[in-house]
């Protein structure tokens, strides 16, 4: 046969050869039959005009030329492979891990993930629900969204919304004053950890009246999106950040009567810095930005 190059099936099996040192194994290996792996070994020994290999009935040893050229395959073979994985992941969607609470999950980005993905098609949002923060690191999350002070500057912290407590309740309620709320049913939200002091109807009397307010009545919830939801049904009158009420006010189903506030923490956007995807950070951070900033 004609000198020439080696094909890479040729050099494929010879490589399971130099690895196993059997055809066996080689065969098992790559998936074919040991007939298979002999007639590529027949073909790259003809193409190359010398033995790769010494055979016995019970070993398979490298000849000085088989040793040379399993030296370039044993580091040709993984770097093709590596290849073929960097593009395949390539063609794939960028997945992008958010971490945030269940109320600015369900309350401000759910109602706008469509637009997210009809902008960004390329990036595959996927959404990790806790109240409580987590090691972005250790969870492989790429970003998330804190509420609170300041964030570590290591997680490379960006602003993103200063909120405020507001009062709201469904329209059929028909709460125009102060005195209107003695004779509402009042929602709490418990546990709330930001911000301090935190802003419960107690805060709300002292504040802003009426004085001979009732503040230990009413029912009692552990999730501010519960507490929402029992408002928007016409179950009482609420006190929750302005920014998870805001589809609420927008679309009607909520109303804010009284334009008074108290004060609220900062939401920001964190970020993990052994992200694999800066771009899709980018991103989804220039889109965040977008709303929360206009």
């Amino acid at each position: 046969m004609k000198k020439g190059r080696p094909s890479l099936g040729s050099l494929r099996a010879f490589d399971a050869v130099a690895k196993f040192r059997s055809f066996k194994l080689a065969a098992e290996d790559i998936g074919v039959s040991a007939t298979a792996i002999s007639h590529q070994i027949r073909l790259l020994e003809d193409q190359l005009e010398t033995r790769v290999f010494t055979r016995t009935p019970r070993t398979v040893e490298l000849t000085p030329v088989g040793k040379h050229l399993y030296q370039a395959t044993r580091q040709a073979f993984p770097l093709l492979q590596t290849a073929v994985d960097e593009i395949n992941e390539l063609l794939q969607p960028t997945v992008l891990t958010l971490s945030a609470t269940t109320a600015f999950i369900t309350c401000w980005l759910v109602p706008r993930l469509s637009e997210f993905m009809q902008q960004h098609p390329g990036i595959d949002l996927r959404l990790h629900a806790d109240d409580n923060i987590v090691d972005l690191r250790a969870k492989r999350i790429d970003i998330a969204i804190r509420y609170g002070n300041r964030p570590d500057e290591d997680l490379l912290p960006t602003p993103l919304f200063d909120d405020n407590f507001i009062l709201a309740a469904s329209p059929a309620l028909s709460i125009t004053t102060p005195e209107d709320l003695l004779h509402a049913v009042l929602i709490h939200t418990d546990g709330r950890k930001w911000p301090q002091p935190t802003p419960d109807w107690s805060a709300w009397r002292d504040q802003f009246g009426p004085s001979e307010l009732v503040t230990g009545k009413g029912p009692r919830f552990t999730d501010e999106t519960h507490s929402i939801q029992a408002a928007i049904a016409g179950q009482g009158v609420v006190i929750a950040s302005q920014l998870m009420l805001q589809d609420a006010l927008e679309n009607g189903l909520l109303e804010e009567p009284l334009p008074t506030r108290l004060p609220g923490a900062t939401y920001y956007l964190v970020i993990n810095p052994a992200s694999r995807h800066p771009q899709a950070i980018l991103m989804f951070k220039a889109w965040l930005l977008q709303y929360l900033q206009a």
